[in-house]
């Protein structure tokens, strides 16, 4: 394969290496694909993933995988969530940093502003007080902000949201893990959008 250097190491060095119990005999060493947040602007897809302080690794490789399978078009990550490319958000999202555009280490409350100025949605996830989920509106070119497991979405973040929206719950239930809401909200988008094309 033009461009890649091939290195055999025995058993023993293998196994110092990896970090996984049950490797699968192969490993590699990549570039970090560039970073072009300005480009999102300018990409007329409609879903977006946003995701703001979430720090477990498995979370945010989660939701990687999530948002690839929901068809979004970008994942953008604020400065303090997970390294997008740490071994462990890596297995966690099985692939899909190859199947979605990431973005890390980017200021959201101004990204979001200009997404709104160029005629974008910002709609933020809360545990409580926004629109229910299943009664609002999903469509159009659409960002959805999922925040820290513990405090949720930043200020900055909330004030530049065009909606809040609130996953129903049963009585006596707080929250859902954030990746499982965000497969929730994504996969409503998704069916939202697959009603509208179905209809004649």
């Amino acid at each position: 394969m033009r461009g890649v250097r091939l290195v055999r190491v025995s058993p023993y060095v293998f196994e110092s290496i990896t970090q996984v119990e049950a490797p699968q005999g192969v490993l590699a060493i990549l570039r970090r694909p560039p970073e072009a947040p300005r480009a999102v602007l300018r990409d007329r897809r409609a879903l977006l993933a946003v995701l703001d302080a979430v720090q477990d690794p498995g979370n945010v490789g989660s939701m990687l995988r999530t948002a690839a399978a929901a068809g979004a078009a970008h994942v953008l990550m604020s400065k303090h969530s997970a390294f997008a490319w740490s071994p462990k958000v890596l297995r966690a999202g099985q692939g899909a940093h190859f199947c979605v555009d990431i973005h890390d280490d980017v200021d959201l409350p101004s990204w979001a502003s200009a997404h709104r100025a160029a005629g974008g949605e910002v709609v933020a996830m809360v545990a409580s007080g926004g629109e229910a989920l299943f009664g609002t509106t999903l469509r159009g070119r659409l960002a959805v902000a999922v925040g820290n497991e513990g405090s949720g979405l930043s200020a900055p973040l909330l004030a530049t949201a065009t909606r809040r929206i609130t996953i129903p719950m049963h009585q006596g239930v707080e929250s859902l893990n954030a990746a499982a809401a965000a497969a929730v909200v994504l996969f409503e988008c998704v069916r939202q959008r697959s009603a509208a094309r179905s209809k004649p």
